[in-house]
């Protein structure tokens, strides 16, 4: 993984990353007041050899130098902690006792630094002077085989313990670090491993490398998307802009033999293919075109749902021969858009679109309007789109961020491809809005004005999204 692609994760999984880290604090946290409280006291002991005769100072330093390190090993003897325990009246046995106390040797000294631990200060204390007092006695004894002899050795207590004012574990800051740093690796772990798992497409990098259909535009997550469907009226959205970045796109797409019918459909349910479809011909007609928008999805209709159409009579009764194609045409938005609604729902809606009569009605839609866009059923789950899209000028596809899954999209393409359908190019549905900034998209790519007031034209039309968009992903 590239060191952008791991930039990339962290800011996506940023917050997943934070709740394990505090986790993780939270686990070591509570183990920590679990643990008991202990307290270290520390006694130090001198050891120097007595000067015999014909020797220097500088040989007995040396002769102390090269036995003391021999000493430290002594004090969990039960030589040295055997009658501590009895002195002291110690819950311990001799054996228990040598787990908490220990010595060690400073480097290029000739000092022994006893160490006790125990849950009471004063106690540990008391434990580090008596085993420091005893263990000199024992390296007097063990160095002074004659009794009678001068021993050689003398252990000198330098600087008892005292008790100390704070306690030597549980060490809760040290616990508290190791416990974030252990929930920021579980965290990364659980973040490599869902994004190696995830097969939804999240970026339109992914988008153009499953597909070779151009990527028409992108729209932006709309959490009011379920009451505000009709994003594009308000022109100043970035919303609108979308949809009319995506419309300019379409109009590029052959310049020589315009779009006039297409339709919008997308791979699995809930990717947002019918509020596309609207906002879409809404965008179309505010550029002064005719546009009728059909609903030719006779299973889950949602046009008249979302333009808050009255039910009445439509496709199916065209179909069916019952009324005339004008008689069926309602008009909404004070003349804006012709709406085909979908009528009774059949029990047979792909023989109906795939029949002459269908053919015929989108033949003489094209030559009354200007665009006909058709909202049809996805394409994975039934027939209906790639049919309508071979009578029609094409498809384009809706994607949604995060939900459809490469393998969904790539085969919904698929399918389009097999029967000869040609696909106009996809949509990137609902993508959040940080999502969409860390994108670029913004306005004025491709098709704004220079600094010149001359109108450009993009080197590369329809490949890359050309403006932010921002409009709904209703789940139709």
């Amino acid at each position: 993984m590239e060191l952008r692609e791991l930039v990339a994760l962290l800011r996506k999984r940023w917050l997943s990353l934070v709740c394990f880290v505090v986790i993780g604090l939270f686990v070591a946290g509570a183990y920590t007041l679990t643990l008991p409280k202990q307290y270290t006291a520390s006694a130090q002991l001198f050891v120097s050899t007595t000067q015999a005769e014909g020797t220097t100072a500088v040989n007995n330093a040396q002769f102390a130098a090269q036995r003391v390190k021999s000493y430290a090993e002594i004090v969990t003897s039960p030589e040295v902690l055997q009658p501590v325990v009895s002195e002291l009246n110690l819950p311990y046995s001799a054996q228990e006792l040598a787990g908490v106390v220990s010595a060690s040797n400073p480097a290029l000294t000739v000092l022994l630094d006893v160490t006790a631990t125990d849950p009471s200060p004063v106690r540990a204390a008391e434990i580090a002077n008596a085993s420091a007092v005893q263990l000199g006695r024992v390296i007097e004894n063990l160095e002074t085989p004659n009794a009678q002899a001068i021993a050689p050795i003398k252990v000198s207590l330098t600087d008892p313990a005292e008790p100390p004012g704070s306690p030597s574990s549980p060490r809760t800051r040290i616990n508290l670090i190791l416990g974030a740093l252990v929930g920021l690796v579980v965290g990364l772990g659980w973040a490599l491993v869902r994004n190696a798992l995830d097969n939804t497409v999240t970026s339109p990098l992914e988008l153009d490398q499953i597909t070779s259909a151009p990527i028409l535009g992108a729209v932006l997550f709309d959490a009011n998307a379920k009451t505000q469907v009709l994003s594009a009226l308000d022109s100043k959205s970035i919303n609108s802009e979308g949809y009319r970045t995506i419309r300019t796109n379409l109009q590029y797409i052959n310049v020589d033999d315009p779009i006039r019918a297409f339709v919008v459909t997308s791979a699995a349910p809930g990717d947002g293919k019918t509020t596309v479809a609207c906002n879409l011909a809404i965008a179309l007609a505010q550029s002064g075109k005719k546009v009728c928008l059909v609903e030719a999805d006779l299973r889950r209709p949602r046009v008249n749902e979302y333009l808050q159409l009255n039910p009445s009579a439509g496709l199916t009764e065209v179909l069916a021969g019952q009324i005339p194609l004008n008689g069926a045409l309602q008009t909404w938005g004070n003349g804006m858009l012709k709406i085909l609604p979908p009528g009774v729902i059949p029990p047979n809606p792909s023989e109906l679109l795939g029949s002459h009569q269908m053919a015929q009605v989108v033949a003489n839609l094209k030559r009354e309007f200007d665009v006909v866009i058709l909202d049809t059923p996805p394409l994975l789950a039934v027939s209906d789109a790639a049919v309508l899209a071979s009578q029609a000028d094409g498809a384009v596809v809706v994607v949604r961020y995060g939900k459809s899954s490469c393998d969904a999209v790539r085969n919904a393409v698929a399918s389009l491809e097999q029967i000869n359908a040609k696909v106009l190019g996809t949509v990137l549905n609902a993508i959040p809005a940080k999502r969409g900034a860390a994108y670029g998209y913004a306005y004025g790519y491709g098709y704004g004005d220079d600094t010149n007031g001359k109108a450009t034209t993009p080197s590369k039309v329809a490949k890359t999204p050309t403006a932010p968009n921002d409009p709904a992903n209703t789940s139709a």
